[in-house]
């Protein structure tokens, strides 16, 4: 398998790779990742089943449009396939270091810049793609509401239901999502979509880096709430943000019914010990 994906490398970079050295890689629960290398240059590599390929395909192409943008680095997809029983992907590889207050100022001005990219299709992107392994599905879809709703919650909720998740005011909250976004009305910005602190890096001369996307057009503050969700960016990310594009009023309620979505997907991955947080979740919603 090494053999036939060094090959690959060195037939789209148009130089030969031998890929002499492989080192493993922590950090992911879906997929199997290394540092791929030879004495002169070293790939980030990640592998699954080869049934996961499409997986792969719509990651570096999610890549490819973000650095497209110009607004903000992303490791740069090299090529992608499958050799015997496996599915890969080959990324740029990136020396990671720590942010300073400046690394994450920039952070914050590279991702409003990246946000300011619209859609002139509404909701959606050009295919499916997945959210760790879950499908995400990315229909192109004029409302915002009905477009969340039904293809980002609903698509969870159902998902659940085949899991044995018990959600008992799940129908209600569905119905109240009109009423929660009322008067709010986002632009298809360009969104990472799984933007939790993980996902998040800086280089080691500085330069901020964004990872793994689940891309689609959406309103920018998903992005903007997942960061949230677990540890949190640092504050110097915040205020760069709103200096460069400020949130709308509001959006602290919003921030909650954002990141159901991620946390009924972890109950869809990992399961029943995120039942009851999504269902506090839902109960503050409702009860708004």
């Amino acid at each position: 398998m090494w053999n036939q994906i060094a090959a690959h490398i060195s037939q789209v970079t148009g130089q030969s790779f031998t890929g002499t050295y492989r080192r493993p890689v922590g950090g992911g629960s879906i997929n199997q990742a290394c540092a791929f290398a030879d004495d002169d240059r070293a790939y980030f590599v990640k592998t699954n089943q080869a049934s996961q390929v499409a997986m792969f395909e719509a990651e570096a192409l999610g890549l490819r449009q973000i650095a497209d943008t110009q607004t903000i680095r992303v490791p740069r997809p090299i090529c992608w396939g499958t050799a015997s029983s496996s599915a890969y992907v080959v990324l740029e590889w990136l020396d990671l270091g720590y942010g300073d207050h400046q690394a994450w100022e920039a952070m914050g001005q590279n991702l409003a810049a990246m946000h300011r990219v619209m859609s002139d299709r509404g909701f959606g992107w050009q295919q499916n793609n997945t959210i760790g392994s879950t499908p995400q599905l990315n229909p192109w879809t004029e409302g915002w509401t009905e477009f969340f709703v039904e293809h980002r919650l609903g698509y969870q909720f159902r998902l659940a239901k085949r899991r044995g998740g018990h959600f008992p005011a799940q129908d209600r909250l569905l119905e109240s999502v009109p009423t929660i976004l009322a008067g709010y009305e986002p632009q298809p910005s360009l969104v990472h979509g799984d933007l939790w602190s993980g996902n998040a890096a800086v280089t080691k001369t500085g330069e901020p880096v964004i990872l793994d996307p689940a891309v689609y057009f959406g309103d920018r503050e998903v992005d903007i709430a997942m960061t949230q969700l677990f540890s949190g960016f640092p504050a110097d990310f915040y205020s760069a943000y709103n200096d460069a594009f400020p949130l709308e009023p509001g959006f602290s309620r919003r921030k909650t019914l954002y990141n159901l979505y991620h946390i009924l997907n972890h109950f869809n991955l990992f399961g029943s010990g995120y039942e009851s947080q999504a269902n506090q979740m839902i109960h503050e919603l409702v009860s708004g």
